[in-house]
């Protein structure tokens, strides 16, 4: 009898046991999902965005070569919302035979504010400038004061001011609507969009396909981020950040089609470094901001924080410091802090080349060939030596910037991946 009394006590035990761990996986996945959810509400506006866009365009204020596409003939979708934060809306897209990424801002965008980005704060109504009863002399001259200011005084200034202007007649009818210069204006605030038109013929940046007010396309690149693995958030709380980047550096190319990436970023440097409108700093170097081609050739994916060097001097000229922490632009662009005065220096700590093999460091150096380990190890660290800007090392830098470059391509230039 006390073998019964001690089996149906152990079986309801059981059931009361399993009971709450089922109502316990219940709870937590519904709270996951709750939580999902509400981030991916917050995150992904393509809505809300498409319709005050599509609204600005209906009542005339604003024009652009996307706008009949998004807004009356429906052929440019939004596709999978890929956005990090609630203001910078990002979607993968497709717009006829294009495959795109969508980008569209959600507040306005006015002067530079030194923070995460120099980018952008709500102050007033967006699509005011240029105002009813501007020339198109008028909106040249604004064009180009605004240039001055981001890329400084520079010779081709002329040429990059037709370069935009041409960018804004968007119907190519060669004259500029007021509409049409509203929306170039409001692009023209923005890093990524200034890039895009200044290295418009380069391979490394993805081409700007079109837009409609603050809303641009640009091309698809087809592996993104660089390397890693894309894990939910709830596994990436329990990885420690040890193992996340040993993992990261398992899901990569093969070797030779590494080096052929790194020298494409390594060529890109070179176009942003004294380039035809001045020079630029790549303010995040981390793997997401990169992809590559099928070819594995490499792609800048997010230029939100490459930021003309101009304006990264009168930035931080501006910023009040009280050590070196507060003067950091985006993830890795530093200056040092002049405690006397509580002023940023003007100038970056580290080149754009210093910082990328600091980056990609362990990149290239994993499964390296035996025989070129050394070697390429001793140039890597060289090159993250670099200090100050590049203009005032321009010799050393370009040196070390090519050596890499002949050492990588002497490696692969006898193999399929070059």
């Amino acid at each position: 009898m006390s073998k019964i009394y001690h089996f149906q006590a152990r079986l309801s035990y059981i059931r009361v046991k399993y009971l709450f761990l089922t109502w316990l996986a219940v709870f937590v996945g519904s709270w996951v999902v709750y939580v999902q959810y509400s981030t991916y509400t917050e995150l992904c506006r393509g809505r809300e965005c498409k319709s005050i866009i599509c609204e600005k365009y209906s009542k005339g204020i604003i024009d652009g070569s996307a706008c009949s596409s998004l807004c009356e003939e429906s052929s440019l979708y939004f596709g999978r919302c890929l956005s990090t934060k609630p203001n910078n809306q990002v979607y993968t897209g497709s717009w006829g035979d294009h495959d795109g990424v969508i980008k569209c801002q959600l507040n306005d965008i006015l002067h530079y504010e030194l923070g995460d980005e120099l980018e952008p704060k709500k102050e007033v109504a967006l699509f005011d400038k240029p105002t009813r009863g501007t020339s198109v002399e008028k909106f040249k001259e604004m064009v180009a004061s605004h240039l001055k200011a981001k890329v400084g005084e520079q010779a081709n200034l002329s040429s990059l001011v037709s370069l935009i202007l041409s960018v804004a007649d968007s119907n190519k009818d060669g004259h500029i609507s007021l509409p049409e210069a509203k929306s170039a204006w409001a692009l023209l605030q923005l890093n990524e969009v200034l890039l895009a038109v200044v290295l418009q013929d380069r391979e490394h940046t993805p081409r700007l396909l079109g837009f409609c007010g603050d809303l641009y396309v640009v091309e698809r690149v087809p592996h993104t981020p660089l390397y890693g693995l894309s894990l939910p958030w709830p596994m990436e709380l329990w990885i420690p950040t040890g193992m996340r980047r040993n993992m990261d550096q398992w899901f990569t190319p093969s070797w030779p089609r590494k080096a052929k990436i790194f020298i494409g970023l390594l060529e890109l440097i070179e176009d942003i470094f004294h380039g035809t409108f001045g020079s630029f700093l790549m303010c995040d170097m981390r793997a997401s901001t990169f992809g590559y081609t099928d070819r594995h050739d490499l792609r800048l994916v997010d230029g939100r924080r490459v930021v003309a060097e101009e304006a990264f001097k009168q930035a931080m000229i501006l910023q009040r410091c009280e050590d070196d922490e507060d003067c950091v632009y985006g993830v890795d662009c530093r200056a040092s802090c002049d405690r006397a005065e509580h002023r940023c220096t003007a100038e970056v700590a580290q080149p754009n080349l210093a910082r990328a093999c600091g980056a990609l460091k362990d990149y290239l150096l994993r499964g390296a060939p035996v025989h070129l380990q050394e070697e390429l190890e001793k140039q890597l660290y060289a090159c993250m030596a670099l200090k100050g800007s590049a203009e005032q090392m321009e010799m050393e830098h370009s040196l070390i910037l090519n050596n890499l470059k002949t050492l990588l391509w002497k490696q692969i230039s006898h193999t399929n991946d070059s």
